[in-house]
């Protein structure tokens, strides 16, 4: 299912280009351009887009006016902000207001695509998110046992986590969320993860037999998750290089990753290389994923 977006800015190139690039990578398509905030305002109450892009400054009303407007009128899209500028009092006021990303001017194919690829992600697990809760909802006359209540609850806190770093995409996701099932099914006093071979054996053992084959796969395992924290290395970096500030990229780059290492990828990428041996600390990288996991399964 495709997004639909409206782009407001009063420049009439940077709303041709802008348009051209979302129906160009196939994630949705523009229902409506303004440009103006007020204009703005009304045509996303009228039409009630999924995402609207829009310029931090404007003549008649600028992007934060028009995003406080649009929140107190009870409009439910998200907000991509469109701006040339750095400062961080303003950046940080439009993320009090509900920017979901920024895209900095001058217009940037690569930038707009990855910003564009993000919130789509984000907008497909929110309404997947839906979804689970109207189907708890229909199940709240049964009697469910505690232990399936409790996976349910691992599950999606487990994947909340994945959207967060954008990886829920990934083929190691589901080996992520079995392991997260694995430990906090068994989970210890001390908080402690056993050796990776473990939790990768845990996995395997649940669909394979013989020990041989619990072996092979619990390699394969290693490799696609190997692959999964690889690509959430990358996904912060390319956060990092769009917007340092970025309140996703501040939160999970140090506690995630050690950060001399993200920020050599963040130098790979904006050298333009591409490497797939960059270092990632696989047992750090699920160690704080078990405990943040843990710690949603509170609230």
């Amino acid at each position: 299912m495709s997004l639909s977006f409206i782009i407001v800015d009063d420049d009439a190139v940077s709303r041709r280009m802008l348009q051209n690039i979302i129906e160009d990578c196939g994630l949705g398509v523009v229902i409506g351009m303004a440009e103006g905030g007020t204009e703005g305002a009304r045509m996303a109450l009228e039409t009630k887009p999924d995402v609207v892009l829009i310029d931090l400054l404007m003549p008649d009303q600028d992007g934060i006016e028009t995003i406080a407007q649009l929140n107190e009128a009870g409009f439910k899209g998200k907000f991509i902000m469109i701006s040339q500028i750095e400062n961080k009092d303003m950046v940080g006021q439009a993320y009090q207001n509900g920017i979901e990303f920024f895209i900095h001017k001058p217009i940037n194919r690569v930038e707009v695509e990855a910003v564009l690829f993000r919130v789509s992600e984000r907008w497909k697990y929110e309404h997947y998110i839906i979804e689970i809760k109207q189907s708890l909802a229909k199940m709240d006359g049964f009697d469910l046992p505690m232990a399936r209540k409790e996976r349910n609850s691992v599950r999606d806190c487990v994947k909340l986590i994945l959207m967060d770093l954008g990886i829920i995409g990934e083929n190691g996701s589901k080996d992520i969320i079995s392991i997260m099932e694995n430990l906090i099914e068994h989970r210890k006093a001390n908080l402690d993860l056993p050796p990776l071979r473990e939790l990768y054996e845990s996995v395997a053992r649940t669909y394979k037999q013989s020990q041989a084959e619990i072996e092979k796969e619990s390699k394969t395992i290693e490799q696609r998750i190997r692959r999964t924290v690889l690509a959430a290395l990358t996904n912060l970096a390319s956060i990092g290089l769009t917007d340092y500030s970025n309140p996703k990229f501040e939160y999970y780059s140090p506690l995630y990753f050690d950060f001399q290492d993200v920020r050599l990828k963040m130098k790979e990428m904006d050298d333009g290389l591409q490497s797939e041996k960059s270092k990632v600390n696989i047992k750090k990288f699920l160690h704080v994923f078990y405990l943040e996991t843990l710690e949603k399964m509170k609230h």
